[in-house]
């Protein structure tokens, strides 16, 4: 199967829903901020803030946000898909799926 690629916007998005479902909140009003360090452990993270309460996702909270994305805006069986979360110097933080 071939890989496609989901943007460092759509993975934002999707943790904006995530976050938003958890503090039966709207997306919108969900603001991240996402972060990469080359040198720990779990490289990938993001920040979340939400009507003033804020949460720190780490690669494995991000990873449940994109299966929710990947079921509800790609159709897809979230689980039968493997996700592998990348830095590009061009692109940002992008997400592998096949």
């Amino acid at each position: 199967m071939e890989q496609l690629m989901i943007p460092e916007q759509d993975i934002i998005n999707a943790i904006c829903l995530y976050y938003a479902r958890k503090k039966y909140a709207l997306p919108e009003d969900v603001e991240v901020e996402l972060f990469y360090d080359d040198e720990d452990a779990q490289p990938f993270s993001a920040e979340a803030t939400v009507n003033g309460q804020q949460q720190v996702f780490m690669t494995s909270d991000i990873i449940a946000a994109l299966r929710l994305w990947i079921e509800e805006y790609m159709n897809k069986d979230p689980f039968a898909t493997s996700i592998d979360l990348q830095f590009d110097e061009e692109e940002g933080i992008v997400a592998a799926i096949d």
